[in-house]
């Protein structure tokens, strides 16, 4: 997605807009600056859904967690209100939050992501943004 920083609200201000404008789709920085995300085109998005579509097989057969689209956010440690393209949180942390937190903005950091690098259109040509080792087609793989 691309992401286009606007202005700055508390946790509660977030929240608020959110459920009053569910068909904006919004990230929030730890310093309260909301981001606008805004929709990805046709191969972004095919490429999204084949990624969760593998993610879920595998969760289904391993039955280990729980799987997330873009649509999702997580209430972060550091403070920010963000979603991956793709996440996945294992179970019996999923467990542990309340109701009330599964329903909200989970405040758990996920176990696995993915986000997609995007593409941008140049004289007519697609041109993928530069990110991470060309060769791998990976960026960063972090455990914690």
């Amino acid at each position: 997605m691309v992401q286009t920083p606007t202005q700055y609200v508390t946790q509660d201000e977030f929240e608020w807009l959110c459920r009053e404008h569910p068909n904006h789709i919004i990230e929030c920085t730890a310093q309260g600056e909301l981001v606008n995300a805004t929709p990805v085109g046709g191969e972004g998005s095919s490429r999204e859904a084949d990624l969760i579509g593998d993610l879920i097989i595998w969760n289904r057969q391993t039955k280990l967690g729980k799987v997330f689209s873009s649509q999702g956010a997580f209430k972060l440690p550091f403070g920010s209100t963000r979603a991956a393209d793709v996440a996945w949180v294992q179970q019996n942390r999923w467990d542990a939050l309340t109701l009330k937190q599964r329903i909200g903005f989970p405040p758990i950091c996920p176990d696995f992501v993915i986000e997609l690098r995007s593409q941008s259109i140049v004289n007519g040509t697609v041109k993928p943004q530069p990110l991470g080792e060309p060769r791998t087609k990976m960026t960063d793989i972090k455990s914690g």
